[in-house]
Formats: structure tokens, C-alpha cells, sequence
């Protein structure tokens, strides 16, 4: 039998993978999760029928997430992650000596369940004795939170349904409030791409904007992700992305990645014409 796992990336779009066998199905307090093996990409992680991550092209998406702030903050040392209960961003964070304490809030137990099962590569660190994981509501736990984190790293699902709350004006005003003073938030901030997902952006974009006082979108090409097309916020009190990048600091550290670099860093914040001109409309 032909099988294939299709995500919808518009009512016009669909990404399709052929699917050797699922291993992994069930439905959480929730969302749909499941795991699939393909040949192309590997183990691919679903939720509600969107691709969270495949063994293929993960490196990328978490190298991007975790290690531009790392260049850029000369001394980090508690971070708070918000999703990613995959383990992908903690597995590149871990790396780092310097880093005390890592805190991850996960929404679903059943999504670490999963990971630590089927994909034990992503999953490999979140037994480090620095990582101290919470299952629940993350704005509830970071309403609590006041001038704690030298990073905060929101690794959410895309904003609707239970992530929407991790998009709003109330939530990155938390963020703020939970960081140091010269703390750096990072976040996803989806494709500009496609309609939907170019005013989900905007809206996610406007509201950090508005938040903190450096305020940027660097982007990174990811296969399996909608239009191949993706962008992460950085926001920051006191840092900025370029201006403040420790490019000789962060390459003594002789760190083997297979997507960042230092020089990719610096390109990642030029952005095409049509993208720059979608954050001036909101900004």
C-alpha cells in the first residue's frame, strides 16, 4: 500500500512525504500527536497534522533558535524555554558550559513521552542535571517570573488554538518582565509566505515591536516547514543581533554545527524587499 502524510499548507498546498509506517499515534488533552518513519526525511514528529520536525532538517531550526543569541549574550546563564519539549533546543543549548540552569515549560507530557521513545536523538538531553522540565500552562509560569532569565526561548506551535496565547501583547509583556536587564527573548515567528501565515506574523511582530526596544526577524531555509520559508524574532533590552555579535568569542568555542555560522548569522537579518517591507507596515 502507497502511503503518504500530507499537511495542509493552504487550501490550495499541500506538502506530501511517503510514509513507510507510523509508530506512534495518540490523541492528548490537546492534539493529535504522531510519529511516522519515512524515507526521505526520517522520523517525522506531527501535531494536528502539522510537521513539527523531521530528523532530516531539525538541525536547522534548532541551531537557528539557540545559537544566534547565544553569539550574541557574552554571559548567559539561565535560560527559560517555552515548547520544544522534543528536546531539540535543549540538546543545543546543553552544549554550553557556561549555562547553569535551563528550565523547559511543555504544555503536553505526552509530547515528551513521544520524543523520548521514537526520536532519542532530539530527545538525548533532557536528562542533563541542569534541565528541570514543567508541564503546563506557560502563561501561568512566567506571570510569576521576574528578572530571572538571561534568555527566554519560545519554541511554540504556530498561533491557533492552544499556542495563541503565546502570541499575545500580554504574553511578551510577561516575557519582559521575566528577563534580566539585558535579556534576550527569541522566538519563532512562522513563514511570510502565504497569506495566513504572513498576517500571523506581522501581528506576532507588531506586538514585540511595541515591547521591547531592539526588536528584529532573521530568517532560515527549512524544507519541510511552510514554503520552505522561516523566521524567528529576536528582541532584546540591550543587545542587537549584528552590532553585538561575538563572532571571534563564539568560534573559539570550535562549537561542530551543520547549519550556523557566524557569517550565516550576520546574513540572516538581510532581509528580501518584499519581507522588509511587511515589517515597516506594523512597525
Amino acid at each position: 500500500m502507497d502511503l503518504w502524510f500530507s499537511e495542509k499548507h493552504t487550501k490550495d498546498v499541500k506538502l506530501s512525504i511517503r510514509v513507510e509506517k507510523q509508530l506512534y499515534s495518540k490523541e492528548s488533552d490537546y492534539q493529535q500527536i504522531d510519529v511516522f518513519e519515512t524515507t526521505e526525511f526520517g522520523r517525522v514528529l506531527s501535531l494536528d497534522g502539522n510537521i513539527m520536525l523531521t530528523e532530516r532538517d531539525e538541525f536547522i531550526y534548532n541551531e537557528m533558535i539557540a545559537h544566534v543569541p547565544m553569539a550574541v549574550h557574552p554571559n548567559i546563564r539561565k535560560v527559560l524555554i517555552i515548547g520544544a519539549g522534543d528536546g531539540g533546543v535543549v540538546k543545543e543549548l546543553t552544549r554550553y558550559e557556561t549555562i547553569e540552569q535551563i528550565d523547559l515549560v511543555e504544555m503536553d507530557p505526552l509530547v515528551v513521552e513521544a520524543c523520548r521513545q521514537y526520536l532519542p536523538n532530539n530527545a538525548s538531553r533532557l536528562d542533563d542535571e541542569r534541565v528541570h522540565i514543567y508541564f503546563g500552562n506557560a502563561l501561568k509560569f512566567i506571570r510569576k517570573c521576574e528578572n530571572d532569565y538571561d534568555l527566554i526561548i519560545v519554541d511554540s506551535n504556530d498561533p491557533y488554538g492552544p499556542s495563541e496565547i503565546l502570541f499575545t501583547r500580554e504574553f511578551y509583556g510577561n516575557c519582559y518582565k521575566a528577563l534580566k536587564e539585558d535579556g534576550i527573548m527569541v522566538n519563532q515567528q512562522g513563514s511570510p509566505f502565504y497569506e495566513e501565515d504572513a498576517h500571523a506574523m506581522q501581528r506576532s511582530h507588531k506586538r514585540i515591536f511595541n515591547t521591547f526596544p531592539i526588536s528584529r526577524v532573521y530568517q532560515a531555509h527549512i524544507p519541510t516547514y511552510a514554503a520552505g520559508y522561516w523566521l524567528f524574532g529576536f528582541a532584546s533590552k540591550k543587545y542587537h543581533p549584528i552590532d553585538d555579535l561575538d563572532a571571534k568569542a563564539w568560534n573559539a568555542l570550535r562549537m561542530r554545527t551543520r547549519y550556523y555560522t557566524t557569517r550565516l548569522h550576520v546574513g540572516a537579518f538581510y532581509l528580501p524587499a518584499f519581507l522588509e517591507q511587511m515589517l515597516e507596515e506594523v512597525e
